[in-house]
């Protein structure tokens, strides 16, 4: 039996286990931080920010979330929703230029019966993909290969934004 290691997910899995979880919203926390390279932020607006997610579903797997901690689409402004739209339409130009994907996902999972892990603050994720990048694993073993470094697709991400 062949056997694929990635002692990283051991935190999220942990995470739904009764490992240690942080207090407050995660998105709030890593805004005020100002520590992008730690939290992976790629880029900061004035009425969102780019942080790639640090469990992706896919190489290059990034989120735009508003600073605004609201779990309401309705309460995000018409200023806010703009640059929102606009930032994800860049992200999809650097993610074109760094790694060529056929496709994307784009999307909110807006509530804890939707599929949001942070339900309490709205956040939009923008998935790169591949033709033929679903494969035997995640159909017959539940389990997603994520192959490039997730450090690796934040510096050339953010090399793109600094353009």
């Amino acid at each position: 039996m062949k056997r694929l290691f990635s002692p990283w997910r051991s935190v999220y899995i942990q995470s739904f286990q009764g490992g240690k979880k942080s207090k407050g919203c995660l998105f709030c926390r890593i805004a005020k931080e100002h520590d992008d390279t730690k939290n992976l932020i790629v880029w900061r607006g004035k009425e969102c920010f780019v942080v790639m997610n640090r469990y992706p579903y896919n190489n290059g797997h990034v989120m735009v979330v508003p600073y605004r901690h609201t779990s309401s689409m309705g309460k995000l402004t018409d200023k806010t929703n703009l640059e929102v739209m606009k930032t994800v339409a860049w992200c999809i130009q650097a993610l074109h230029k760094n790694s060529k994907p056929d496709g994307f996902n784009f999307g909110a999972n807006v509530g804890r019966a939707a599929g949001a892990g942070i339900d309490k603050h709205i956040h939009f994720h923008l998935v790169p993909r591949w033709n033929g990048d679903t494969n035997f694993f995640p159909v017959l073993a539940d389990v997603k290969v994520v192959s490039e470094d997730i450090q690796k697709n934040w510096y050339q991400l953010t090399s793109f934004f600094k353009r």
